[in-house]
């Protein structure tokens, strides 16, 4: 089998995944280029070791430090990181060239296709994190909830006090909530009261 037909699966598969799948839902330029460069150098290099003497063990530990190195350089959200080994896994496989010529293609277009339906906006787009500022102390959990499905206007399923500041008033939690959906907590009434002979 020539391995020609899998480096070639393996560009149209990162092209696919990063102009079709990634660059329109995220629309950050930088990362596609650093998914491009990551899938052809894994590609390249690995390539290479498939056809030296060195193991190929070897190789994948250089790829993992240099993966290590890269996510610690930057900041990247966890599908970011998803994507960012993604495109690291589809220079893999094209590269080492030890499996057929079916079988890598077809392990390319499944770790797509995978990719593209979780990243999918209509897969549970209620669901929803966020930090908050609160300006208020609440050290009440259950207090705290509810205000907190007031000011999203959604149910809260997991709330975690980053900063609870009694001087200044203040409380920072990361928020995990569902859009839209209706509170569990019922929003609590203030009475109003007026005098006799007076129109509220």
């Amino acid at each position: 089998m020539s391995p020609y037909a899998l480096y070639a699966a393996d560009l149209v598969a990162i092209l696919i995944l990063t102009f079709a799948v990634y660059l329109p839902r995220h629309r950050r330029r930088d990362l596609v280029v650093a998914f491009l460069a990551v899938n052809v150098g894994v590609l390249a290099v690995s390539a290479a070791l498939a056809q030296s003497t060195i193991a190929a063990g070897l190789g994948l530990g250089l790829f993992g430090v240099l993966s290590i190195i890269r996510l610690r350089s930057t900041e990247l959200a966890q599908h970011e990181v998803a994507y960012y080994f993604a495109a690291l896994a589809l220079g893999l496989i094209g590269g080492l060239g030890t499996t057929s010529l079916g079988l890598g293609i077809g392990l390319m277009a499944a770790l797509v296709v995978v990719i593209a339906a979780a990243d999918s906006p209509r897969l549970l787009h209620r669901l929803r994190q966020q930090v908050v500022v609160v300006d208020r102390a609440i050290a009440d959990e259950t207090a705290l909830v509810a205000h907190l499905e007031r000011l999203l206007g959604g149910r809260v399923h997991a709330v975690t006090v980053q900063r609870l500041d009694l001087v200044n008033d203040t409380t920072t939690v990361d928020v995990r909530f569902s859009a839209g959906a209706p509170p569990l907590v019922a929003p609590t009434t203030t009475a109003t009261y007026a005098e006799p002979g007076t129109v509220r």
